[in-house]
């Protein structure tokens, strides 16, 4: 029996599946088969009940003309919440500064390959630099790798012709942009070391919400 299915062994789960995509104006969602197929993934070595037939309904239920955020919440006993908030995208020549955190992310821990709303040790991480300065915290793993942002995957440009970023192996979430780009042969998975930063050409930080942004490490 998989160790990180609570269900498994009769007990109710304390988390919920998410994902959280966005729909643009004219109601198109960007990697939106993606974001069922990965809660359809998690859902089934969860043990959590999952109607994807359902979850499309909802989807397709959104109305309106403006950008939105949307994010479905998937409950161990199939019930699906859809919330929505305006999306404002980010100018062109974004620059997000980041910093990476004491706090270390557990790679061994299942629930690190699946997205769900059971986020303390990132509420950790992002607590220990002040809003308004840095846009978002990178986490290093027990061997003291990169792993993730704390709402982002990393992405470095090394000078090889694609972007490397960790693997799952090290404590990456398996985020939806991610893996389009490495369906699309537009980066590989690399064992990375916070070194690799100050040797990038480029670093940049991702999720399927807001796509590539470019950034840079802030140090002390």
């Amino acid at each position: 029996m998989p160790p990180e299915s609570a269900l498994r062994d009769g007990q109710p789960a304390g988390y919920a599946l998410i994902e959280t995509m966005r729909r643009e104006a004219d109601g198109a969602m960007p990697r939106r088969a993606r974001h069922l197929d990965r809660m359809e993934r998690s859902a089934a070595a969860l043990g959590f009940v999952f109607d994807r037939q359902n979850a499309q309904k909802l989807l397709d239920g959104i109305d309106g003309d403006e950008a939105l955020r949307v994010r479905l919440e998937l409950r161990a006993d199939g019930v699906i919440g859809l919330t929505t908030t305006p999306f404002a995208a980010l100018p062109q020549n974004a620059m997000w500064h980041l910093a990476i955190a004491r706090t270390r992310l557990d790679a061994a821990d299942p629930l690190r390959c699946h997205k769900t709303d059971s986020r303390a040790v990132y509420a950790k991480a992002r607590s220990e630099f002040p809003t308004g300065i840095i846009d978002e915290v990178l986490l290093l793993n027990g061997e003291g790798e990169l792993a993730e942002g704390t709402i982002t995957n990393l992405f470095l440009d090394l000078g090889e012709g694609v972007l490397a970023t960790p693997p799952v192996e090290a404590g990456a979430l398996p985020g939806v942009l991610r893996a389009q780009l490495l369906d699309q042969g537009k980066a590989v998975e690399a064992r990375l070391l916070p070194s690799d930063i100050a040797r990038a050409r480029a670093v940049f930080v991702g999720n399927s919400l807001r796509g590539l942004i470019a950034a840079r490490l802030e140090r002390d």
